[in-house]
């Protein structure tokens, strides 16, 4: 068997999350490799007798989802246990290599990260789900081709995915009769309306610009432009950057600010905008004027609401152990990416790798991230991950910091990060 490398393995892995993130709930008719999404019926379901099932999680009392997914599938196949195993969080990956060593009675292993992906694959922990499942590859708008290891196996079905999204609050616009961000011209306009009634446009902290620099740059130059790394192509992306600093659009103390800092400010009603992760809607969902969106293509730009930035999150994963025994495991890996799961997942404040319609009673916010993940055509995983560490530390930390005071252009800044990548 061929063993992947970390290196190569990671930018693969993570476009196939990210590019998860965009497929359908329903069928396809595309050619079958990848996880049924059926929940199917309980007759269908129940093994021979009662079961139990090991199931390896992290942090299950703060993680509602994974009770809520446990519950569900018993509820419906009365002759199965579903038993979580909490490794916690902080090693957890660690934890699971060893407890996997052991011969541990783990049937569904959920894994949080790529490298630990490609680590318990080179390990030889993991059954080949191509060997068992079946799924339309369309439902995974064509990820799991690149899913697939040197070997010519998949070993993983995503479920969660993050995603980087420009944050903003409907109210305050609407306040101050402005149009909604969802064009550059539109962002321009907003800036000193805001300034004039104590409003910060753009919560956003230069001290950590990763999450800007990332989303401009996709605006900018979409998916297919990202990949030309540190090209000329990429200096309107920071000049955009560089006029909003002056045009006042953010905090007066943004070179000092924290992620922490801002997301408060934007909680608290005193920020418009806000770039952001996923992981923030769980936090915001339940103030009504939130809402979220892709940066709007930039000035001569090919990006925008056709692709989203996001990157794998976690997934399932079937042991050989459990493979070898009997189909129970299986049952309950095709429940755990049905649709059905998904949306309850989207109800708990997740983010599926699958996407469907948001559930009955869902957030505007819940709302608005369905609707961007449905609108997009395409996904891009971040640059961070395809590029050395430290080029692209040297583009945002200080690199941009230097564009927007005047100390340095983009065009010298990028030929920099160009001979450390």
């Amino acid at each position: 068997m061929k063993k992947i490398s970390r290196r190569s393995f990671l930018t693969a892995a993570a476009a196939c999350g990210a590019a998860a993130a965009l497929s359908a709930c329903g069928g396809s008719s595309a050619s079958s490799t990848a996880a049924s999404s059926t929940a199917g019926s309980t007759a269908a379901s129940a093994a021979a007798g009662p079961v139990t099932l090991q199931w390896s999680v992290w942090d299950k009392e703060s993680t509602p989802y994974w009770q809520a997914m446990a519950d569900g599938y018993m509820a419906s196949h009365k002759d199965v246990t579903i038993e979580m195993v909490d490794l916690g969080s902080s090693d957890y990956m660690t934890v699971l290599a060893t407890q996997l060593a052991g011969s541990a009675d783990l049937d569904v292993v959920t894994v949080k990260d790529i490298p630990g992906y490609a680590n318990l694959i080179n390990l030889d922990y993991l059954k080949p789900l191509n060997e068992v499942l079946t799924r339309d590859t369309g439902d995974f708008n064509g990820t799991i081709e690149q899913l697939t290891t040197d070997d010519g196996n998949f070993y993983a079905v995503p479920f969660r995915s993050d995603f980087w999204v420009l944050y903003y609050n409907k109210d305050l616009f609407d306040q101050y009769g402005l149009a909604e961000p969802t064009s550059w011209d539109n962002i321009l306009a907003c800036i000193d309306t805001f300034n004039e009634n104590g409003i910060t446009p753009f919560a956003t902290s230069m001290m950590k610009p990763s999450y800007m620099m990332e989303l401009f740059l996709l605006a900018q130059v979409g998916a297919d432009g990202q990949k030309n790394y540190y090209d000329d192509s990429w200096i309107p992306a920071l000049d955009c950057i560089k006029e909003l600093y002056d045009k006042g659009a953010f905090p007066a103390d943004t070179m000092t600010m924290t992620e922490d800092d801002i997301r408060v400010l934007f909680a608290d009603d005193k920020a418009a905008m806000m770039i952001n992760g996923s992981w923030t809607v769980s936090s915001l969902k339940d103030q009504d004027g939130m809402r979220l969106i892709s940066v709007p293509t930039l000035p001569g730009g090919t990006g925008g609401s056709n692709v989203v930035l996001s990157g794998f999150g976690s997934g399932w994963y079937m042991s050989k152990e459990a493979a070898e025994r009997d189909d129970a495991t299986l049952k309950f890996l095709k429940y755990l990416t049905s649709p059905e799961v998904m949306t309850r997942f989207i109800a708990v404040g997740g983010s599926p790798a699958i996407t469907c319609d948001a559930p009955e009673g869902a957030t505007p916010l819940e709302v608005s991230a369905m609707e961007m993940l449905n609108t997009a055509t395409t996904s891009a995983p971040a640059c961070d991950s395809q590029v050395t560490r430290e080029s692209w530390l040297n583009l945002t930390e200080p690199g941009i910091q230097y564009i927007i005071s005047g100390q340095t252009s983009p065009a010298d800044l990028l030929a920099q990060c160009r001979n450390l990548n």
